[in-house]
């Protein structure tokens, strides 16, 4: 009798054991979240990852044929990260075309040139050569890496412009989420000194190269990022500048404040159902007020479907479609591209 009592208590010993395990585990989750921003950031580029695969995916089929892509172009040698890829139609080899450096999104934790392959590769098909970029991910690197090494990408395309067939005399900035931002800085480099020294930085190409700005839904004003940051706010701000209590320099970060009547002309648009919507509709308004040129693509607030982060890529949506087409007249406009 003893012996069957002694074995009918073991399951539930067992059921304990697992029990106190599992909440074991979710403290010990909790208190690393609350100690490193690794855990979070991890979670967060895992996500997003397969949600840029998926999503490039999606347009394979929105492709144009005859896009010939140069992968893997290293635009720094000592950097392991400093790669790109340069998508342009076959059939205008040996010309110099004009020049769209698109800069994937990610959270800048997050994200490659890859999950913009066939984007690039659709825009290209007019007739440029879109050249998409990697930059280094937080946490592992911090704020401002990215911005320095983008910034040699462009010099590295100015110095090698003749070997590969690009007219850096005609050249637009795009972006989008987290490379939106970042092309955004780039081209507040490259138009006002004041920036530049703030930044401590000379630019990699001449302003008056630089035709144009496309910006999709990024986090343009580094005071609403902080202010009240979510969840996902607050890994992205500890992991890109390695505090939540950001440092001095974060004030860099914030473009809607620093722009000046020399910024490039900008075609800017974001979902009514993203978070960032009223960081690119102050963007707009500050542009604006400055007497920058400015094609802004806004949907109200009662807009249905809602239009959510990075809605641009949905091709399923006739306003990611819409997007599309506005996007295409603003750079035919500033590159004036004669097409295939």
């Amino acid at each position: 009798m003893v012996a069957q009592g002694s074995s009918g208590r073991r399951p539930q010993r067992l059921l304990w054991g697992v029990c106190i395990g599992l909440v074991t585990l979710v403290a010990l989750g909790a208190l690393a979240v609350q100690v490193s921003p690794w855990p979070s950031a991890m979670l967060i580029r895992l996500v997003f990852d397969h949600g840029g695969a998926r999503a490039n995916a999606a347009l394979a089929s929105q492709v144009p044929p005859g896009i010939h892509s140069e992968s893997g172009v290293r635009y720094d040698p000592a950097d392991l990260d400093a790669l790109m890829d340069i998508h342009r139609p076959l059939s205008m080899h040996g010309k110099a075309l004009p020049v769209i450096v698109w800069i994937h999104g990610g959270g800048f934790v997050a994200g490659s040139r890859g999950d913009v392959a066939n984007y690039a590769r659709m825009l290209a098909a007019d007739g440029y050569a879109v050249v998409t970029v990697d930059y280094s991910l937080a946490p592992e690197h911090r704020y401002p890496l990215p911005v320095h090494q983008l910034n040699r990408a462009l010099t590295f395309l100015a110095d090698n412009a003749e070997r590969l067939q690009l007219d850096m005399s005609r050249l637009v900035l795009g972006g989008d989420s987290a490379g939106a931002q970042l092309a955004a800085q780039l081209a507040l480099i490259a138009t006002s000194t004041e920036y530049a020294q703030a930044m401590a930085m000379s630019s990699g190409v001449s302003s008056a190269h630089l035709r144009g700005v496309v910006l999709f839904c990024g986090p343009l004003d580094g005071g609403s990022m902080t202010s009240s940051p979510s969840w996902f706010g607050r890994t992205v701000v500890w992991s890109y500048f390695g505090s939540t209590s950001p440092p001095p320099q974060h004030d860099t970060f914030s473009i809607v404040p620093r722009v000046t009547r020399h910024f490039p002309p900008t075609f800017i648009s974001v979902g009514n159902g993203d978070p960032l919507a009223p960081q690119s509709m102050a963007l707009a308004e500050a542009l604006q007020g400055e007497g920058v040129p400015v094609d802004a693509l806004f949907y109200p607030a009662p807009h249905r479907p809602k239009l959510g982060h990075e809605y641009q890529f949905d091709f399923a949506l006739p306003e990611a479609r819409e997007a599309f087409a506005r996007t295409r007249a603003f750079l035919r406009e500033r590159l004036a591209a004669t097409g295939l």
